[in-house]
């Protein structure tokens, strides 16, 4: 009996004990004791300040919410990327020797692309609240997935803009990267598809100096800005008066996030955070994304380990071999279940402080929409909204996406801006330089048909119908044009029309207006206005008074023609009187009334 009670306990103590060992494994899912999550940003930037803090609270809060991981510890490991693309991969390639199963950033799309190699070697997914450019959503990064809204929404947008107010040239202002270039080509496309274009690219280097930039920028136009704008604004406190003046009337664009009680109770906390150690962070739209970037992570993570989801890790045989390197690369071991738990984000779908979380087929996130912003006095007033769903309107789009979609152009509306100058009138989108060469307009010199064309002793030296029809249509346009005329010929007899083209195409002279046939070899060497006055097949005669006779009945017929049709009346009559004089009494007696019977039946 007391063998078989030993026996007994020391069965027990034995499973106790592998209970125990396997407690202390963390690859057993049912368990997990602890996990990491990387953030790679640059902490000393104007996202960096915003973003940091947000991480910190939303690893804080979800640490302590017993139904997202319970009895598992979210840790977070947050490295500096000192908006440095070198910088940047040498950071995530430290941040990667943590085994962290996902990482929220970067900031900077420039460092996107770099990192991006580093976490597809590696199946972790990189989860970027900043990083815009749409080139990121190509299946060449297959781990990146961004949880802001894409530049390709926001070039869409600012397109919507220019086309709204009736412009057609714009000049893009962008720092040559591969960030800068990639919205700038997505917005020349956006902008071709509405007759519009970019009429010259100012770009700068990414450090560019102060007088370079001035060199580019010139006062007197319209400015769009994109949403790094509102995001400095937002940030900086107290507001710098001197630069708010320099930004009157600028038009920008915001991320738009509903707002929920969820987002009102954040911000409320926002002051008192005790993550931020430099003094007050300023607080904009990234610091949203950046807190619900972590909660994505942390409820994707909670549904894969439910779904029997393992977090282990394996060395990457192609790093083990580092040719006498003193790279510690086969430090970095890739992620088992990165492809399953990346897909597991990729159907995760929550309300979180930016509002809707959730992905489309292209891995960016549904309902991209944008706030219209009108920078005036201290601050920014909100004309508007932008959305992919029924573009610009002055309700939110949170309402109209319970109404069926409507882009249509009677359905755009925005609220008015007060334009640099502090002027309600839309500016026309371009202005006429003032000391710009006037427009050379050839004139032919004619000396037959001068009601068309003649020269005139009076200004601006030419007159007639072609002259005042060109006349009439510049006066219709809603900016100045200069120009002046030159007479082509020499007045002794009547220009060779085909020169005169030849020397438009030569530029020799910027138009020419006259009485212009259209044909086909002119065609293809310059372009013509639509046709005012179109002949044809015509008969030209002279106009002369009609004159009112009572003979007038006459004319339809020549004499001959009325003789010979008097003729034949004769001689029916004639023909009448040979059948019936012999039967009929009316048709006898004197020859004179024969006579008259005749041309009485004539008449």
């Amino acid at each position: 009996m007391t063998r078989r009670l030993l026996l007994l306990l020391f069965c027990m103590w034995v499973r106790m004990e592998v209970m125990e060992g396997a407690g202390k494994d963390e690859n057993s899912s049912s368990i997990l004791r602890s996990v990491n999550i990387g953030a790679l940003f640059t902490v000393d930037s104007v996202i960096g300040r915003a973003a940091g803090p947000a991480i910190a609270a939303a690893v804080d809060d979800v640490n302590s919410d017993p139904t997202i991981l319970p009895g598992t510890k979210l840790n977070s490991v947050i490295h500096d990327t000192n908006c440095s693309g070198f910088l940047g991969t040498v950071e995530a390639l430290q941040l990667m020797e943590n085994e962290v199963v996902a990482a929220i950033g970067p900031q900077s799309s420039g460092i996107a692309h770099v990192i991006s190699h580093v976490v597809n070697e590696l199946n972790v997914p990189l989860l970027s609240f900043a990083a815009t450019d749409p080139t990121l959503s190509s299946m060449q990064y297959p781990y990146f997935l961004r949880t802001t809204q894409s530049d390709l929404y926001q070039m869409y947008a600012v397109a919507d803009l220019i086309d709204y107010y009736g412009w057609r040239d714009v000049i893009a202002v962008y720092v040559d990267d591969d960030y800068g270039r990639s919205g700038i080509s997505v917005l020349g496309d956006a902008l071709a598809k509405r007759r519009a274009k970019i009429s010259y690219k100012a770009a700068f280097t990414p450090r560019a100096s102060i007088s370079t930039i001035n060199d580019l920028l010139a006062r007197g136009y319209v400015w769009i800005t994109t949403d790094w704008l509102p995001s400095l604004l937002d940030s900086t406190e107290p507001v710098d008066l001197d630069k708010m003046n320099l930004l009157q009337g600028v038009v920008a664009l915001r991320h738009h996030t509903p707002d929920t009680d969820l987002k009102k109770k954040f911000m409320s906390r926002w002051n008192n955070l005790k993550y931020k150690e430099s003094g007050p962070a300023g607080f904009n739209s990234y610091a949203l994304y950046a807190y619900d970037s972590v909660w994505l992570a942390a409820r994707a993570l909670d549904t894969y380990l439910n779904e029997g989801g393992n977090i282990s890790f394996s060395d990457d045989p192609r790093l083990n071999d580092t040719s006498g390197s003193r790279l510690n690369l086969s430090s970095l071991r890739i992620f088992d279940g990165g492809q399953r738990y990346l897909q597991t984000l990729m159907r995760t779908n929550f309300t979180g402080l930016s509002g809707e979380v959730r992905f489309g087929p292209d891995k960016n996130l549904v309902h991209p929409a944008y706030d219209v912003l009108n920078v005036g006095g201290t601050g920014m007033r909100r004309i508007g909204y932008w959305s992919n769903y029924s573009g610009l309107s002055v309700v939110a789009p949170e309402i109209l996406y319970t109404k069926p979609p409507n882009t249509s152009t009677s359905n755009q509306h925005l609220y008015s801006v007060i334009w640099p100058g502090e002027v309600a009138t839309t500016p026309q989108g371009w202005v006429f330089p003032n000391n710009g060469r006037p427009l050379r307009i050839a004139v032919p010199y004619r000396v037959s048909y001068t009601e068309f064309l003649a020269k005139d002793s009076h200004s601006p030296g030419v007159k007639g119908y072609c002259i005042d029809v060109f006349e009439a249509a510049v006066n219709l346009l809603p900016y100045p044009v200069p120009h002046t005329y030159i007479l082509y010929g020499d007045g002794k007899r009547n220009p060779d029309y085909n020169d005169l083209v030849q020397q438009v195409a030569l530029n020799n002279y910027d138009a020419a207006v006259g009485d212009i046939t259209i044909i086909t070899n002119r065609t293809k060497i310059v372009d013509f206005t639509q046709p005012y006055m179109e002949s044809g097949l015509v008969v030209v005669a002279p106009v002369q008074k009609a004159k009112l006779s009572p003979w007038a009945f006459l004319k339809p017929f020549t004499i001959k023609m009325w003789c010979v049709t008097g003729g034949f009346f004769l001689f029916v009559g004639a023909v009448v009187w040979i059948l019936e004089h012999r039967f009929n009494q009316e048709f006898r007696g004197p020859p004179s009334h024969q006579l008259i019977t005749i041309f009485w039946l004539a008449f």
